[in-house]
């Protein structure tokens, strides 16, 4: 290779990293990062007030049997979606990855037959007592990792009581006996 030929190489080397170094400075005046002063996020914090107002608002708890007077079958029905991928809601469903609910409610923990029950639900059965009541299953659908820790399902849980509410409310009609309603307790004076 001649002194030509080797000068053509090595222009072209330069070239291509000057011209990548004033790309790198060009693009650094054009969009210059803004850093902040104290890195992190800004939370916004109502203010004034004593620290009792500051605290996060605490929802009213409502007793069961209140939510389960005015719960609804249809929005309960709608709530039910959620559940229709593991569990069958007819009469005489077939097990899915869960067991069929049709009459669950006072119908005894961990029974279903040919039903494969974890452990934990097993034993939560008979420590428990034994039977879905309107509060274990309001509780269990709620969370039911914490109500039966070690449980097979793998559903989150749904929060809102309403919601929880109208659930048991379809639940109650899927029953050729339906378990009436805990009654709420009279106020006391």
């Amino acid at each position: 290779m001649d002194s030509f030929e080797f000068n053509k190489f090595a222009g072209a080397i330069l070239f291509t990293l000057l011209a990548t170094l004033g790309v790198g400075i060009l693009a650094e005046e054009l969009f210059t990062p803004h850093h902040p002063e104290k890195p992190g996020y800004e939370v916004a914090v109502a203010e004034g007030g004593d620290a009792g107002e500051a605290e996060a608002e605490v929802e009213e708890v409502v007793e069961l049997p209140v939510l389960l007077a005015s719960a609804d079958i249809a929005g309960g029905e709608k709530v039910a979606k959620k559940c229709v991928a593991c569990h069958s809601f007819e009469d005489g469903g077939a097990n899915k990855v869960g067991p069929a609910l049709y009459g669950v409610v006072g119908r005894d923990i961990a029974s279903v037959p040919d039903f494969a029950y974890s452990d934990a639900m097993k034993e939560h059965a008979n420590a428990d007592g034994g039977t879905w009541t309107y509060d274990n299953l309001f509780h269990f659908i709620a969370d039911p990792k914490k109500f039966v820790p070690g449980t097979k399902m793998a559903f989150a849980g749904i929060r809102k009581p309403a919601d929880l509410a109208d659930l048991m409310a379809y639940l109650q009609s899927l029953s050729d006996s339906p378990v009436p309603f805990p009654e709420a307790a009279a106020p006391t004076q």
